[in-house]
């Protein structure tokens, strides 16, 4: 078992599309045996629509996902879990917001956001959100290794389009600790040292606020 003790109960993984937000939520998870709450993204089946006609289809992939994200954080966050001391989840409700801000037109955004305003009332905010940050480069071929057939077709620019959105959003919080791992080719999947050094990072105690971290393989 793990000498390492997280210091927070809710801890919320974000990261761009590739980043490995998902496969190291999985890793804590095992690890710690926390309550893990991974997005449901392959439910949606607007999805494939979307990166085909984008502009036809964003406001429905956009509302799907921001209704699974409720339904799903609304069902775990609102009853403890008795059999666990952290809960770890790899997406947060403003992603939804995050995500439309790019991919929406000014009227459909406007629409959005009065919707997501009122769904996010209630939900806590995480003891510690990270940021896996990596180069758009590194994210189109993790996306491509991974080969999901809908996603292929995601370009460079669209990347960081939503890197612009997430450190918008993160640039501003105050209310809680906001970790941002640089970890540009850093393999933690794979290497157990890397993978330590991780773990390491998001262990350690941090005041509210954003903290940037690159991570040196």
């Amino acid at each position: 078992m793990s000498q390492t003790v997280f210091p927070y109960s809710y801890i919320n993984i974000e990261g761009n599309l590739g980043s490995g937000k998902t496969s190291l939520s999985h890793m804590l998870s095992n690890e710690f045996q926390a309550r893990t709450i991974l997005e449901e993204f392959e439910n949606n089946p607007f999805l494939p629509l979307f990166y085909e006609n984008p502009d036809r289809y964003a406001f429905t992939v956009e509302l799907f996902f921001m209704t699974e994200r409720y339904k799903q954080l609304q069902n775990s966050l609102a009853s403890p879990d008795l059999f666990s001391s952290h809960t770890i989840t790899d997406f947060c409700f403003t992603k939804s917001l995050l995500f439309a801000r790019k991919n929406l037109d000014a009227e459909e955004y406007r629409l959005f956001q009065m919707l997501f305003s009122v769904l996010e009332k209630g939900f806590p905010n995480p003891d510690l959100m990270v940021y896996l940050h990596r180069d758009t480069s590194y994210l189109l071929e993790n996306i491509k290794q991974r080969n999901r057939s809908y996603e292929q077709s995601i370009k460079a620019e669209y990347l960081q389009k939503i890197q612009d959105s997430y450190f918008e959003y993160l640039r501003n919080i105050t209310s809680f600790p906001v970790l941002i791992l640089d970890l540009q080719n850093m393999d933690f999947v794979n290497d157990v040292t890397n993978y330590e050094t991780v773990k390491f990072l998001i262990s350690k105690k941090y005041n509210p606020g954003v903290h940037r971290i690159t991570v040196s393989v």
